[in-house]
Parts: structure tokens; C-alpha cells; sequence
């Protein structure tokens, strides 16, 4: 299934995303033939804790590459640092077999969030490949807290500087960039609470220790349903079919802010193209598979499918130069 994502406000430009033929975008050819590559089983770093997106989808693809690869793929959260503690493992790495399902915020935003980032998301990562897009959904808690649209949400945090909350995955995740532009773009004062994994956020939201959140429609979904959790708008163009009673920011009456994340793989640069280019077929087989594709199509995730390594790196570099205004802007800063 094809996406596009046309608004430039909260959208990849459409240089990078999916503006070019998939057939323009064709990965190299790669041999299936057993090499002396891969020799032992195959670390994958998740740089955050459990039960969050990142980590769910590569568990969903991890067995798929792993078919394909011949090895097995252990998959190891090092979470910490607002995902940045597991890519700098990852970069550092000299095993020749270790890789870090990566994402926007440990890449294209780290650059600009930290004053000394440990590594370069251009210089010190090969790219691989994308493996998903990821439009984004505000939630707000319904535990003691009597808000229920977009625009009372605008006017509670306007009225009340410093009062409330929203929590992320840690600083300078997706989630915590997102609430610091919503909340530079409506003019409020909003603490910033960050948790270690997905998981704790959203429980703290179901209990009301925090307000709201920005995440992954897919995890938010069930509790949407279940009115543990509204949502009251989504940041990408168009309705989510997931959630088709939820606006889009534009509907809501919410000023546009740049919010949404891609994940992907990266190994150290020292890793040989051959690898990378192993690798890379290995992420396309696993999202070429139909399973695979409606499961992380469900999660609100729809995959990035046809990128080659070059693209790919190209695509980093890009939202490296376009998202450090957008980081200095919001104020946001990890140190």
C-alpha cells in the first residue's frame, strides 16, 4: 500500500520520504548465497526500554531477517539517554555484528538536542535501511482531569503556566520534541516528564500522574477505546482508519508543528557494504512480507519500503540540517 504525506509542516520533505518511485529507489541485488558473513548471531540494539514501538516492531521483523540471514538476532534494549546511550554503543561497536534499530530522535534531532553527542548520526553510523513512518497522536489522560477537545486543552495549558505535564520516552525522544513544539506553538509553559520506556509513559497517563502524551497511534489505541485515555487529534494530513473519530490537528483547530518520527537500522561505519548491503535485504524481505506489513500497518506504522543504503543516508543527512532550527526553536536541549 502506498502512502504519501503531503503536508510540509508535519511530513518528511518529499526528497526524502516516498516522493521518488519505488523502482528508483531499488535496492542493490544481494546474493542469498551463505558467505562467511554472518559467523555468530546477530545483536540488535532497541535504545529504548520494553514495550514501546521501536522495540515491538523489531521484535514483529526480527524472525523474519533472521530466516533470511541464517543466523539468529538477539535483541537487546539499551535504553537510556533519550535513545542516544544505545546508538552510541552501536557506533562503537567492532564485533562486525551488531546493529541499532534506530530512530528521527537518536539521528536526525540528537545532533541539534545535544551539546556532546558522543558520536555523529552522519559520520559514525552506516544507514541501512528505514524500516517504518510514524505519524503521531495526542493523548490526554481522563484521570481527574476534566478536559475533552484540542481547544480546552490549548486554553488549560495557556491558563495554567507550569502546572501540568506530558511525558515522552525520554529526552529528546519523538514524544518529548512533539510536546515541546505543541506547546512553543500554543504559547503554554508545560513540564516535561520522560520515562525510560513506552510502557511507563503510558501507564502514567492511564493513572493521571501525567496530562498527555504524543505516541504511535497504535499504542494509544486501546486506550482510547477503552477511555482509560483520549485522543484528540492526530498530527498527520489525513484520519487515521484506526481511529477515524479522532481529528487531524488541521480539524482540531491546532496550530501545524512539525511531529512525527521514522525508525530504521544503522550499524557502525566501519561496517563493510557488503554487510550493509546484506542487511538491507534483509529489512526489505522481512517488510516485503504481506504478515509483517498489515501487523505494523495496524500499529499506525506503515513501512518504508524500496529504500537503498544511499537513499537512505542521504534521507539521514537531510533531516539532520532540516530539524536543528526546529530543535533550537523549541528550546528543547538533553545537556
Amino acid at each position: 500500500m502506498r502512502h504519501e504525506f503531503r503536508n510540509a509542516a508535519i511530513a518528511p520533505s518529499r526528497r526524502g520520504l516516498l516522493a521518488l518511485p519505488v523502482a528508483a529507489l531499488a535496492m542493490p541485488t544481494v546474493l542469498r548465497a551463505q558467505g562467511p558473513w554472518p559467523s555468530q548471531p546477530i545483536r540488535l540494539v532497541v535504545p529504548y526500554g520494553p514495550g514501546g514501538s521501536t522495540d515491538l516492531i523489531m521484535r514483529i521483523m526480527a524472525p523474519r531477517m533472521s530466516a533470511f540471514l541464517g543466523r539468529p538476532i538477539v535483541i537487546e534494549n539499551r535504553a537510556g539517554g533519550g535513545s542516544t546511550v544505545g546508538t552510541d554503543f552501536t557506533a562503537k561497536s567492532t564485533d562486525g555484528h551488531t546493529f541499532v534499530h534506530a530512530t528521527l530522535a537518536s539521528t536526525g534531532v540528537a545532533a541539534a538536542l545535544y551539546h556532546n553527542l558522543p558520536y555523529d548520526p552522519v559520520r559514525d553510523l552506516a544507514a541501512i535501511a528505514p524500516t517504518v513512518f510514524v505519524p503521531l497522536t495526542l493523548a490526554i489522560t481522563t484521570t481527574g482531569w476534566n478536559v475533552g477537545t484540542a481547544q480546552q486543552l490549548i486554553e488549560t495549558l495557556r491558563a495554567n503556566p507550569g502546572k501540568y505535564q506530558y511525558g515522552s520516552n525520554g529526552v529528546g525522544s519523538t514524544g518529548h520534541l512533539a510536546n515541546a513544539n505543541f506547546a512553543t506553538r500554543i504559547g503554554a509553559q508545560v513540564e516535561h516528564v520522560p520515562y525510560r520506556a513506552g510502557s511507563q509513559t503510558i501507564n502514567a497517563l492511564i493513572t493521571g500522574e501525567i496530562q498527555f502524551v504524543q505516541d504511535v497511534y497504535g499504542l494509544l489505541l486501546p486506550y482510547h477505546q477503552s477511555g482509560q485515555a483520549k485522543c484528540l487529534f492526530v498530527t498527520a494530513e489525513e484520519r487515521s482508519r484506526l481511529m477515524p473519530d479522532v481529528p487531524t490537528m488541521t480539524e482540531a483547530g491546532v496550530p501545524p508543528y512539525k511531529a512525527y518520527s521514522w525508525f530504521g537500522l544503522f550499524g557502525p561505519s566501519s561496517t563493510p557494504r557488503p554487510v550493509v548491503d546484506r542487511m538491507a535485504a534483509a529489512v526489505e524481505h522481512a517488510l516485503a512480507d504481506t504478515g509483517i506489513a498489515a501487523r505494523l500497518e495496524e500499529m499506525g506504522t506503515p513501512v518504508m519500503r524500496g529504500w537503498s543504503p544511499d537513499r537512505f543516508a542521504a534521507y539521514v543527512a537531510e533531516e539532520v540540517r532540516d530539524w536543528a532550527p526546529l530543535v533550537r526553536a523549541s528550546g528543547a536541549r538533553a545537556d
